[in-house]
This record gives C-alpha cells, structure tokens and sequence, in this order.
C-alpha cells in the first residue's frame, strides 16, 4: 500500500496546502479562486512560493491578479484566460525539465472552434506551457468553415495530442479526431443559442462521439484538458 506523507500547513483556518503533491504528481497544488477572498489566495500563494514551488492560479479576475501584483511582483496574468502563475526562479517554465525529457516531449495542439472560445482555449494553452510543453494554436477553425481546420491537417498530424475546444453543437471534436491518429480531448463549452443549455447540448455531442481515441472533460475546464494533455505528452 503506498504510503503519502502529509506535508500540508495550515493557513489560518481556511485552507490547507498540499506541499507535498509536487513530490507525487510532479505537479504543485493548483489555486482555484473563485469563492476565496483576495487575502486568502495572497496567503496560499505565498505558502506554496515559501516552499519554492512554481504557482498557478486558476479563473483570476483582473481586480485581484492588480492587488496579487503589489505583494507579489513576478506574478504573470493571461487576461484572456484568466488565469496567472509564477514560474521558479532560473528556469524559462514553470517546471524545469531535463535535456532528455525535453526530447520526449512532443506538441500538443489547441484548437477552438470560435472566437468566443478563445478564454477557454487560453486558459488551456497557458497551463501547457506552464508545465513545460510545446503548443501549437489553431483558432477560429470551426464546422461553419470546415476547410479552416482541414487546411491544418499536416499541422495536427505531428501533435502528440490534441485539445479541441467548443461550444453550439460541439462537432469539432468528432472532426477533429477523424483526422488524426493522437488522443483527441474534447472540452464543451458554454458558448452558445438557448438549445445550447450553457455547454450541455456540446458535452452529449462529445460524450456521444462516433470517433474513437476522444475522451471528454467538464464543460469549459480549459484547465483539465491541459492537465490531462500534459501527462499524455510526457
């Protein structure tokens, strides 16, 4: 049975940190915020960048990622995606890698059908690079104008795994995977008419899918698609 350590600290009395998921994952505890005050997420993060450990913060308003910015002035933020991180000091990422694991690590590729996708997909593309991969984006692709994406067929193919992002009827990822040989991670989103029920109506499309290789995440967890893409390329 394999024992885990319980390398937690407690912050005040509303949270405790798990230090020691990097040591088992490879990957430090990820900071959700809505629901936490701004002092709370200022007390977390200085926690987890005590122990050394890079930091990612997850659906981030502006207004706080200003007030994260006076205590904490290193700290990066993707508008767009809502989402901000500081990586460890003296590397370029925000987990260093090894010569060797960089040669192991292929692309993984971001594909949205819409523009009103793009914060989803941003939030995705960040937290790839965030953990160390290569990225390649393709936007504005969606089943409107097929011969977008089709024209980016060569492109795909060389992805070790592909995101594929979208809201309406969410049809992209059927598309998508029909094209290519590498796993296919499908993330509904809430984009969309009345019929679309806020990303239900895209998540049956993927859950249903007729293409085999598509695995389906919750509707608009950009951030779970990159996790999940992440331990596939490495």
């Amino acid at each position: 049975m394999c024992k885990v350590s319980e390398k937690t600290v407690r912050v005040r009395e509303f949270a405790r940190v798990d230090l020691d998921r990097f040591r088992r994952r490879g990957f430090p505890e990820v900071v959700y915020c809505p629901g936490k005050t701004k002092e709370q997420i200022k007390e977390i993060a200085r926690i987890i960048l005590e122990q050394k450990q890079p930091l990612l913060l997850t659906r981030l308003d502006k207004k706080t990622s200003s007030y994260l910015k006076k205590f904490y002035p290193h700290i990066k933020y993707n508008v767009a995606g809502r989402i901000a991180y500081i990586k460890l000091r003296g590397t370029g990422q925000g987990l260093a890698k090894s010569s060797d694991s960089a040669k192991k690590t292929g692309t993984v590729g971001v594909v949205c059908a819409g523009t009103s996708d793009i914060p989803i997909a941003e939030e995705a593309v960040t937290t790839l690079e965030f953990m160390g991969n290569r990225v390649l984006k393709l936007y504005d692709v969606g089943v409107a104008g097929v011969h977008r994406v089709l024209g980016k067929v060569d492109l795909l193919r060389k992805c070790r795994v592909i995101i594929v992002i979208a809201g309406m009827e969410g049809a992209l990822a059927s598309i998508v995977s029909g094209l290519v040989a590498c796993p296919v991670i499908a993330v509904p989103t809430s984009i969309g008419y009345g019929a679309n029920f806020s990303g239900l109506a895209p998540l049956l499309t993927m859950l249903n899918t007729c293409s085999p290789g598509v695995s389906v995440v919750n509707i608009d967890n950009g951030f779970g698609a990159a996790y999940f893409a992440s331990l596939i390329n490495k």
